[in-house]
């Protein structure tokens, strides 16, 4: 399977068996979501991807869950939507019920004249999943199904993974989730500056997957390590040893020509001695290859004071853009370098009141905030390549180089900068933004829900950098990790206004 000519996986062989819970993970922009794609229907990937071989379905029927909503479904009313799945217009109402009861909606969702792109997160994957399981597929092919999903949801995902009795084959961000559901990890990597693809199996929950895999690779690093020492002793010991046969040679009297034929016939064995050294040396163990998670940090000018004040708001209402009434007598105060997490179940109006926060904070001119929103599109334009975005377009070369510099520090290949973002992953996409509030040196970072997209080996990176923000952060998020290591002051988010946790 390839991308850009770049080879994401090779050498595939995998079977799904019953009972099989198989975590995909792997870094943002390895080819999850693609093998995903080209198991389920290989004509997805049709003009970004090519790939070889044969899927064997046996009959199966197949359930797949996008990651996003596709294009052009935004802009159709619940209603709508849910009448494109055959299943939804054969299904009773008694059984549409019991759907969105397990899911925690209202079946009026199912009815809803609201446009499909007007949803909150949470709910349009809630929508989704629920048309999935009344299609009752044999296999289960799930994309991310816990993005934006509150925590109650996400417990009820957990359950129905582990008890749905069908292979499940699924991409998460959520650590949590992975834990507790998975029997068996697909791991897929991309090395040497993405021009080795690597893939694991492992028949394993995901929590020991990791633990042994960081045990392997510490021990084959403490051994390649003590080898290259016991090399370099070597190497330094045959040197000195030259040395002084080579000036023992050169200081032997003419008078002595059995005493010079000795020294020769030594530096011969000394010789030896090195070429046989450098024949071990190609026999040692390697260091581990791996796929670092890396992002570049923030420096230590974005710190703010702690009496500094960040944002003092009062919302009588909160509203949905067609009305609907969402919270009341909504209050928050937030001073210095606070890390504020607000959290709350699906359509409670999160990602709407972190807008309103966002728009009166961004055109401030005594703070430098930044903004990522949930829906990368929201405010940027997804044609711009990753270095239009980054600089502005601006063509300055001090400017581009600072980030074509950045984004190859982070693994982003020449191809990848040169294509527009929607090209890009999901957690690709999100590292573009925190890169741009790095460039930008923000000291108030306004994130909804920034865990979302980055794979489960980069997430504790991400969390750790956030965590260590000495600058202000105002958050949505439903990532239990998240939550509780970077929320300093959790807040949830009620009809009755903000309750602080």
């Amino acid at each position: 399977m390839r991308k850009d000519l770049r080879p994401l996986i090779e050498g595939f062989s995998f079977a799904l068996n019953p009972g099989d819970r198989v975590a995909v993970v792997g870094e943002e922009g390895d080819g999850k979501s693609t093998l995903l794609k080209v198991i389920y229907d290989a004509e997805m990937v049709e003009g970004y991807a090519e790939w070889s071989g044969q899927v064997l379905r046996d009959g199966l029927l197949l359930g797949y869950l996008e990651q996003e909503v596709g294009p052009g479904d935004g802009a159709l009313s619940g209603y709508e939507f849910c009448c494109k799945e055959p299943a939804f217009l054969e299904s009773s109402p008694g059984e549409l019920a019991l759907a969105a009861g397990k899911l925690g909606v209202p079946v009026e969702l199912f009815y809803t004249d609201r446009p499909v792109g007007t949803l909150s997160g949470g709910e349009k994957v809630k929508l989704r999943m629920a048309l999935l399981t009344l299609r009752r597929p044999d296999v289960y092919l799930l994309d991310e199904p816990s993005n934006d999903l509150d925590v109650e949801t996400l417990e009820w995902l957990e359950e129905f993974i582990l008890n749905c009795g069908k292979p499940v084959m699924y991409i998460s961000h959520d650590e949590a989730l992975l834990e507790n559901t998975a029997n068996v990890v697909l791991h897929i990597e991309q090395l040497r500056r993405k021009t080795l693809p690597r893939w694991t199996v492992a028949k394993m929950g995901y929590r020991q997957y990791v633990e042994e895999r960081l045990g392997r690779m510490e021990k084959q690093a403490q051994l390649a390590r003590k080898e290259r020492e016991e090399d370099r002793k070597r190497q330094e010991k045959i040197l000195k040893m030259e040395q002084q046969v080579q000036h023992d040679l050169d200081t032997i009297s003419r008078q002595n020509p059995s005493g010079a034929r000795l020294l020769k016939k030594k530096m011969k064995s000394v010789k030896s001695m090195e070429h046989r050294f450098e024949r071990e040396r190609g026999d040692m163990t390697e260091l581990p290859e791996t796929e670092e998670a890396i992002l570049v940090g923030f420096g230590p000018e974005v710190g703010i004071p702690a009496g500094k004040t960040v944002l003092e708001l009062e919302l009588p209402e909160l509203r949905t853009e067609d009305g609907a009434l969402l919270s009341e007598g909504i209050q928050l105060n937030v001073r210095g370098p606070e890390h504020i997490c607000i959290t709350g179940r699906n359509g409670a109006g999160k990602t709407t009141l972190l807008r309103k926060i966002a728009a009166l904070l961004l055109p401030r001119g005594d703070i430098r905030a930044g903004y990522m929103p949930q829906s990368y599109a929201e405010t940027v334009d997804q044609s711009l390549t990753p270095v239009e975005f980054l600089t502005g377009g601006s063509g300055e070369k001090a400017v581009l180089t600072r980030a074509k510099t950045y984004l190859g520090s982070m693994k982003y290949t020449p191809e990848e900068c040169s294509h527009s973002i929607s090209g890009l992953s999901g957690g690709q996409k999100a590292k573009l933004f925190l890169l741009k509030m790095i460039l930008d040196s923000n000291n108030v970072l306004v994130l909804d829900e920034p865990t979302r997209n980055f794979s489960p080996l980069s997430g504790p990176v991400i969390r750790g950098m956030l965590k260590d923000f000495p600058g202000c952060i105002i958050s949505v998020s439903h990532d239990r990790r998240f939550i509780e290591e970077v929320g300093e002051n959790v807040y949830e988010l009620t009809e009755n206004g903000l309750v602080k946790i």
